[in-house]
């Protein structure tokens, strides 16, 4: 089966609105995994840190230059993502519809080509 990865994006407004009611949030995330394992589609779950703690690796130069920070341009930042293993996108996206989210936050449905599917350079 094809496996997508929901990303979780949130904005500073949407993020702040999840931590006022951060158990209620946990909760229902909590929920949904435990559904997703039923359903046997959870490959993997994980919360991201708080962005002011990542770094960039930028590689616009000549050589990579690592800042301080999340990316200074974007609006969204990744809070974390689940890693399904599902039927088709269709499903990637009832999945997605049913994480808990503040409102303002957006969830990306990306799905995760094959090793099959990763262009090979000959040696």
């Amino acid at each position: 089966m094809p496996k997508y990865l929901l990303i979780m994006r949130g904005t500073d407004e949407s993020n702040a609105a999840m931590m006022a009611d951060i158990d209620q949030m946990m909760a229902a995330t909590h929920q949904v995994i435990e559904e997703m394992v039923k359903a046997g589609v959870l490959l993997a779950a994980e919360g991201l840190d708080d962005p002011g703690q990542g770094v960039v690796v930028d590689f616009s130069g000549e050589s990579p230059v690592v800042t301080d920070g999340p990316y200074g341009e974007t609006r969204e930042l990744f809070g974390g993502f689940f890693l399904v293993d599902v039927s088709s996108k269709q499903e990637a996206v009832e999945w997605a519809k049913r994480v808990p989210a503040a409102r303002g936050s957006k969830i990306e449905v990306r799905r995760v080509p094959g090793s099959d599917e990763v262009p090979r350079v000959d040696a």
